[in-house]
């Protein structure tokens, strides 16, 4: 006779696995069973990722806000024990010392040092500036979609839109923005050593490591205005001593793959959730001036940055109740927070009415997103657009049957095929 299965003293429920596993098919699909259960049963949860590493998962808004302005918890990879360097730092090396020196993987003072060299590249008043040209961008993508019938959303848009805006952004030369392959962002997916599409993984991170240096060779060659283009002010910062070269290659990293890459999977997780309630859709659409509110209630109910990147403490320490190692890797769910019915009442719901919505899609602290300004303007006139000129847009297919990308800290899909009327 067996023997029964652990009950949750909490919830009464069959006990979940010691850590929780937190990857496969039907999780990527919809985790957010497992985060409402989780936040029911505490803040502070022990979890595993397909690496095999184990890290301590914060669940809940109140607990995740904290948590991201908690100055105990640093971001420096240093801080890692020798258990996460092991597991987590999938990235190999020379690869990982030259390209993961960027803003998520620092701490203050450097942290503040390099994100100041942003200056205002980010800053909402450019971004207001330069909506027009972004609005021409989405709508020669559209205009570049079949007259009638349908088209794969991903590849005929979401996954050109953010790069194209970003290169202008930047200051991305044109040539260089042409040859950029999207594959490559795939360097952020962890793939093991003993994986079989490990070669794979460590060609792609060869080829954008090439291609970061040509990007930095070519600004260095070119005469320019430094205070209007971020890549020159950079490599400026460079040549000046302000900026190692791991640090300047990183932040160009995290400027390529991190500036973009989120934003191509909240655009299409966004079109999913519409196409899942087709008349908060059909209001979009009779109702543009909506949009704004809309973004911010779409980014709160299903965000594209599902998790945060890894934070540590430097000593033994105590975080919402539980006892947390030095060493140990602690990962907050922005998704999970953003489903928190204690702040957000009728949480599950999409309720396009939501005010205030004082979300985390783009963190908290510090390390606020400083692109959130730009990704949102991106993600109106993305939707926007798409909602106006592609009247009847509806699935094309089974939505269950699409499939999510296996990221850790990532939601969205590589694939979106849907139908519509005409193109206008």
């Amino acid at each position: 006779m067996s023997a029964p299965e652990p009950i949750c003293p909490v919830t009464g429920a069959t006990a979940l696995p010691e850590p929780v596993p937190l990857y496969g098919r039907e999780f990527k699909r919809d985790p957010y069973p497992l985060y409402r259960r989780l936040r029911e049963e505490g803040p502070v949860h022990r979890v595993r990722f397909p690496s095999g590493i184990a890290a301590w998962l914060v669940t809940g808004y109140a607990a995740a806000r904290d948590t991201l302005t908690d100055p105990r918890l640093g971001k420096n990879h240093a801080l890692g024990n020798d258990t996460w360097r092991r597991l987590a730092s999938i990235m190999p090396e020379p690869q990982h010392s030259q390209l993961q020196v960027h803003l998520l993987h620092q701490d203050a003072p450097r942290h503040t040092a390099m994100r100041a060299l942003l200056g205002d590249a980010f800053a909402p008043r450019r971004v207001a500036e330069l909506r027009p040209r972004f609005q021409r961008l989405a709508d020669a993508l559209v205009d570049a979609l079949p007259a009638t019938g349908g088209a794969d959303l991903v590849a005929g848009f979401a996954a050109r839109f953010p790069f194209q805006v970003l290169a202008e952004v930047i200051g991305l030369p044109e040539e260089l923005a042409a040859r950029f392959d999207r594959d490559w962002g795939k360097v952020v997916q962890p793939v093991g050593p003993a994986d079989p599409g490990r070669p794979a993984y460590e060609a792609r991170l060869r080829a954008l490591q090439g291609y970061i240096a040509e990007v930095v060779d070519a600004e260095r060659g070119r005469a320019g205005d430094v205070d209007g283009n971020l890549l020159a002010r950079l490599v400026a910062a460079h040549d000046d001593g302000e900026l190692t070269r791991a640090e300047l290659d990183s932040m160009v990293f995290q400027l390529l793959v991190a500036g973009q890459e989120p934003v191509t999977n909240q655009i299409s997780t966004m079109v999913m959730t519409l196409l899942r309630h087709p008349g908060q859709l059909d209001r979009l659409r009779a109702q543009p001036d909506l949009l704004p509110r809309a973004v911010e209630e779409l980014l709160r109910h299903d965000g594209a940055f599902e998790l945060t990147t890894w934070r540590f403490l430097a000593e033994d320490g105590e975080l919402h109740g539980t006892r947390i190692p030095a060493g140990d890797s602690v990962i907050v769910s922005l998704a999970a927070a953003g489903r928190d019915g204690s702040h957000s009442p009728d949480a599950d719901t999409l309720d396009l009415d939501r005010t205030p919505n004082a979300h985390l899609a783009f963190g908290h602290g510090a390390h606020f997103c400083p692109g959130a300004a730009l990704a949102r303007a991106e993600l109106q006139i993305a939707l926007g657009t798409l909602i106006a000129r592609l009247p009847g847009l509806r699935p094309a297919g089974d939505l269950d049957a699409v499939e999510w990308i296996p990221a850790v800290l990532a939601r969205g899909v590589d694939r979106l095929p849907v139908a519509y009327d005409r193109r206008l």
